[in-house]
């Protein structure tokens, strides 16, 4: 997982006076009442494992830190999990981050009893590379049981001369009786520089996505400035009671566009157009004073790309680029600390830095790759892109902070293409699916433009899945599974396999394998094909054994799909809250191929079934067999991304009816045993 800060900007007029300056007031503990200690459910969310009594969060610019206070009343034996508090800190240079201050935590029992909170807390690491740092300080509360009230409050503090526009993030797993939310902003002039340098005073924006009872407030406390001339203290503050949870439901999009919330930002802008023209001209400029391309880039890719011609046609020079920036070390995807590199010291200021390094993060890398296609003549361009796995771009929300990621626009013999560099072992002509059917900004020729990226085609992700066993008298089966993973699902073991090492990812690939097979079969992988050869097929072969019958009287009943012999329905639930929202098309086909003893015959099938829906998906079964084997084939496409409420009903009807073919049997009956000889 990606970490990211949060947007910040510099204040760059008065120094902030922080000597003498009160600190913030640390929010007191709440004396529980007694309907909270006596409480055992939420009646607007039943079966919550717990519920927040309170939510507090207090951002105070001028001392450069961010409260927290939360009371969690524990309700069911999961709720109990919550007594183990993890609270996130990163570092992303000397002068970029936030540390976490001041823990303090306690619980409290039904009987009122109170222990306070006097053990350790630990630090782990969530993620390093270099130049960023992402730990976390882990504690557990005393004692906690059903029935608990837990409490715990802390400071995060920021850098000096560093301001940290707040998200509210509103709406959680659980539900919220009561949240207050307040922030102060900094009172100092805090600014940035537009395209010729010229200083811009910037304001304060938000954009709430909240339920109409919420209690949005910008005050300001005239007169209440530090330094003399300056405008009073402003003060934005949110009261908000009886927050539903957050919904929890399959194949829905990511919680932070769905959530209700404050993002707020700094602008000079007045309107959205305004804002993308001028700021897309800033972050072009900038970034093509990155990309270059330099001397050495020039050099190394000339070699590379070879010259053009008829031998040596433009999309097969392309490729070879490509393949030179897959083969360096993209330090994003490193979990662990760097070791020292060649080049220049300090921060890469130019594409030439990243290739003499031979490493840098994954938009690093994909600069470096515009750079390496303009050297030798191709039209290329940037193009930052939200992350659709996280978040929903929004138009209104100005700040670049929301494009999160790079990719590369490429013309190659008359017509443009796109390209991921940044994401390691993506295959050449293909997008990351977080970064297909998004919008981003892109660089055109004299400036930049809002569009959105292509959709990918069920084509590009596509799983087979092949099972060859053999069976035996007692219904014990034995044979290998082969599994080919094309585009998207390749990709994704890929990087599993950058995280890790050979004994963790074989380790992944068998628990992935034993949750598709009947329980109690033995897997054990044989044989990794193609790992690091991005452009071709993952495949990967399963020795496995194991009973995948049962057997009643002379009758042995197999599973009719094996592969989804531990499926549950995916829609459980007869209405929907939110839009269903698949990660990207797939196509997903198999063929399960069970020999049998003679002593067997085939009593029953599963017939044949072809299922579309709308003109975006089809399920298509059927079945063949001989007087000793049987031939399960499976083929589904799921070609649509995204459909609303309103389509809910026949969605969740197509779904059932595939669900309920995947699990029909094959029945083999058991021979009369011949009589004895006199």
């Amino acid at each position: 997982m990606r970490e990211t800060l949060r947007p910040t900007v510099v204040c760059c007029g008065a120094v902030l006076m922080l000597l003498g300056l009160a600190a913030t007031a640390r929010a007191q503990w709440t004396a529980p009442t007694e309907e909270e200690l006596k409480m055992t459910s939420q009646p607007e969310a039943p079966g919550a494992p717990a519920v927040y009594l309170l939510r507090e969060e207090d951002t105070e610019d001028e001392a450069h830190t961010w409260s927290k206070y939360e009371r969690i009343k524990v309700l069911t034996e999961k709720g109990r999990e919550y007594g183990t508090v993890e609270i996130r800190q990163v570092r992303a240079s000397e002068m970029r981050g936030y540390t976490v201050k001041d823990i303090e935590a306690r619980t409290i029992h039904s009987d009122g009893t109170i222990i306070p909170f006097n053990g350790k807390v630990e630090e782990k690491v969530i993620a390093q590379r270099e130049g960023f740092k992402s730990t976390a300080k882990v504690f557990s509360l005393p004692d906690v049981e059903v029935g608990s009230i837990i409490e715990y409050r802390y400071r995060l503090e920021y850098y000096d001369h560093e301001v940290i526009a707040p998200t509210w993030a509103v709406q959680s797993e659980l539900f919220t009786r009561k949240a207050h939310y307040l922030w102060r902003p900094t009172t100092n002039l805090v600014s940035t520089r537009d395209e010729k340098g010229a200083q811009m005073a910037l304001s304060i924006g938000w954009l709430p996505v909240l339920p109409k009872d919420a209690v949005f407030t910008h005050d300001t406390l005239i007169g209440t400035g530090i330094h003399a001339g300056q405008a009073g203290q402003s003060v934005i503050e949110l009261k908000i009671q009886n927050v539903p949870p957050l919904p929890q439901e399959p194949e829905m999009p990511p919680a932070d566009s769905i959530r209700y919330r404050v993002r707020f930002y700094f602008t000079p802008y007045l309107t959205s157009e305004d804002f993308w023209k001028r700021e897309g001209k800033r972050w072009s400029s900038a970034r093509n004073d990155f990309i270059g391309p330099g001397l050495l880039v020039k050099g190394a890719a000339e070699q590379i790309a070879g010259p053009s011609g008829s031998g040596n046609p433009d999309d097969q020079r392309l490729r070879k680029l490509y393949a030179a920036v897959m083969q360096l070390d993209n330090t994003t995807f490193h979990s662990g600390p760097q070791t020292a590199s060649a080049g220049p010291p300090g921060e890469p200021k130019t594409a030439d830095d990243i290739w003499e390094r031979k490493r840098g993060s994954d938009r690093q890398l994909t600069e470096l790759f515009v750079a390496m296609a303009r050297a030798v003549g191709f039209k290329a361009y940037l193009m930052a892109v939200t992350d659709r796995s996280r978040l929903e771009f929004v138009l209104n929300y100005l700040s670049l902070s929301q494009l999160e990621d790079y990719i590369a626009v490429v013309e190659v013999e008359g017509k443009e293409q796109f390209f991921d560099p940044g994401e390691p072992r993506c295959p050449y002509g293909q997008l990351y699916w977080p970064h297909t059917a998004t919008w981003g900004l892109r660089q055109i020729e004299g400036g930049t433009k809002l569009v959105t990226t292509p959709d990918e085609s069920y084509k590009e992700a596509r799983t087979e899945r092949v099972a060859n066993l053999t069976l035996d008298q007692h219904g014990v089966a034995s044979g290998t599974v082969k599994m080919t993973w094309i585009g998207v699902e390749a990709t994704g073991w890929r990087q599993s396999a950058l995280a890790g090492d050979s004994v963790s990812l074989r380790r992944e690939l068998r628990t992935s394998m034993e949750k598709l097979l009947p329980a109690g079969m033995d897997v054990a992988v044989s044989n990794i094909q193609n790992l690091d050869e991005y452009e071709q097929p993952l495949i990967v072969t399963f020795d496995v054994k194991g009973p995948i019958g049962s057997a009643t009287g002379k009758r042995l009943s197999l599973p009719g799909e094996l592969f989804e012999v531990n499926s549950t329905p995916l829609f459980l639930h007869e209405t929907r809250q939110t839009p269903v929202y698949f990660q990207h098309p797939s196509r997903v086909t198999d063929a399960i191929r069970i020999a049998f003893p003679v002593s067997f015959s085939v009593e029953a099938t599963p017939g044949p079934l072809s299922v579309p829906f709308q003109k975006s998906a089809v399920y298509n079964s059927s079945t063949e067999s001989t007087p000793t084997s049987i031939t399960i084939r499976r083929d589904f496409v799921m070609g649509g991304l995204i459909y609303p409420i309103a389509e809910y009903t026949d969605l969740r009807a197509f779904y059932g009816k595939l669900e309920t073919k995947d699990q029909e049997p094959v029945v083999l009956k058991a021979a009369a045993s011949a009589p004895a000889g006199n």
